[in-house]
């Protein structure tokens, strides 16, 4: 490879070539050691350091030959370091030193990728949005929450429009939180909130509120987190402006009373047999709704007289099935367990008709629905509505069916812990917690007692307990046994 020292100015720069036969050819500049210009066979040239460090050579490349090659100079005489010998000037005092030039470089641009990184993390941070962050915050909490509580957040964020339900076209408008929601996560501050509020406490007061107490919950939940910790507002909802606003929520005292018992249950005996059979077992039981429409026929023991129910506090409780509810479900049984006729398409042809008998199968759950996506009943609210009203009764939602299982149970004077244990409510004394453990005989005691007391009011007659099938207490002295 032939070297030339030649003193490296543009006319020199551009008369360089590289000699034929060869690859490459080096023009060392006769001012500035180390200052070299590089023509290559096929006319690129380019400006480059070269030195020696120790016994090794250090050539790296400066930039094109198109670049100044000296250093100017301002209006003050003060040098602008933007030519070739500049460059190659700070390299030779970077060898001077012992350092080499290209562990330099290499390192600036490690570091200028980290920081750039860095930057565009940040950024993208201050871009995420309140949705992202809200589906993020509701799938790390699914295993904590039940099917209808996840569905009330999914709710709350919707965007709403069109909606295919039962081959019709429904549209939806957006879920209270999605406005507020739609805008990056850091803008959603307590001015944010504020005005939010301002506006669905107008449109929607109730859902609003809800809506506010999930956010709350949500932004405390992002300031846990080390991904949102640095964007999110911790007080976003802390401002006393929003809570008047939006008021407290009032405590619902909606419930059955003695005197209503029978015009209740005059009507919910008359709509069909699955939310006949759904409603009369929330009121007896004082179970939730949820916990109630997803019980399934192995949760049901007929001869011990029991339920295992899907507690929403504990994960599961085990209940009594009292005489007249267990007449019911039986009765309810023998419906579910009877083949259905065949499909209009099938009956003409005996061997497709049978064939579909034998593939039949009955539903697994105690209050099926074949209309229902998730083969259970899904909305009992319209029936318990149509009953009311046929009734000539004031509203009264499906918790107050169980708001009226505890209420009606003072009148017999049943203890408080016994009815609290059959409803699934957390034990709230110390007593409770640690020094009464109540087997499901002594609940099915007070239970049985219970479910008569409202049958005689609304004068249906309770049918005996079946003593064949399970066991019963006797009483001796005073004492259960």
């Amino acid at each position: 490879m032939p070297e030339m020292r030649v003193k490296l100015s543009r006319p020199a720069v551009d008369r360089a070539t590289c000699p034929p036969g060869k690859s490459q050819a080096i023009y060392r500049d006769a001012e500035q050691p180390g200052l070299c210009l590089r023509v290559t066979a096929n006319g690129a040239k380019s400006f480059v350091f070269e030195s020696k460090l120790g016994r090794q050579t250090v050539r790296m490349t400066i930039g094109p030959a198109t670049m100044p090659i000296r250093t100017a100079k301002d209006a003050r005489g003060r040098p602008v370091r933007t030519g070739a010998d500049a460059e190659a000037a700070r390299l030779a005092e970077l060898v001077r030193q012992g350092i080499d030039p290209r562990a330099e470089k290499a390192a600036r641009i490690a570091q200028y990728a980290a920081e750039r990184q860095t930057a565009n993390a940040e950024r993208a941070k201050r871009e995420v949005t309140g949705l992202e962050a809200w589906t993020v915050y509701c799938n790390a909490r699914r295993k904590r929450w039940s099917d209808r509580h996840h569905s009330d957040h999914l709710k709350m964020a919707a965007a709403g429009g069109a909606e295919r339900k039962r081959s019709r076209e429904k549209r939806t408008q957006p879920g209270p939180l999605y406005a507020l929601l739609n805008r990056p996560l850091a803008d959603i501050d307590a001015a944010a909130v504020e005005a939010w509020a301002s506006r669905e406490a107008k449109a929607r007061p109730g859902r609003a509120a809800l809506a506010f107490r999930q956010l709350a919950v949500f932004v405390n939940w992002c300031a846990e987190h080390a991904e949102y910790l640095a964007i999110v507002h911790g007080d976003a909802c802390k401002g006393r402006k929003v809570r008047e606003t939006l008021g407290k929520p009032n405590a619902k005292d909606d419930a059955l009373q003695r005197e209503q018992l029978r015009l209740w249950f005059d009507a919910v005996r008359k709509l069909p047999p699955v939310p006949a059979a759904y409603l009369q077992a929330l009121l007896l039981t004082g179970a939730r709704r949820e916990e109630m429409a997803a019980l399934r026929w192995e949760d049901v023991d007929f001869r011990w007289r029991s339920m295992r129910i899907a507690d929403k506090v504990e994960g599961e409780r085990l209940i009594p099935l009292t005489p007249y509810l267990a007449s019911v479900l039986r009765e309810h049984k023998a419906r579910n367990e009877t083949p259905p006729e065949p499909p209009k398409s099938l009956r003409s042809n005996a061997d497709a008709a049978h064939e579909w008998r034998r593939g039949w199968k009955p539903s697994p759950w105690v209050f099926a629905s074949a209309r229902a996506a998730g083969g259970r009943l899904q909305e009992p609210r319209i029936a318990h509505n149509r009953a009311l009203a046929a009734g000539g009764l004031p509203h009264v939602t499906l918790h107050g069916l169980r708001r009226s299982f505890g209420t009606l149970a003072e009148w017999l004077e049943a203890p408080a812990g016994v009815v609290a244990q059959i409803q699934g409510h957390k034990p709230s004394a110390i007593a409770e917690k640690h020094y009464r453990v109540r087997p499901l005989d002594l609940l099915r005691l007070w239970h049985d007692r219970i479910e008569a007391w409202i049958l005689t009011e609304a004068g249906i007659e309770q049918p005996k307990a079946e003593t064949a099938d399970a066991p019963v207490l006797r009483v001796v002295g005073g004492d259960t046994r």
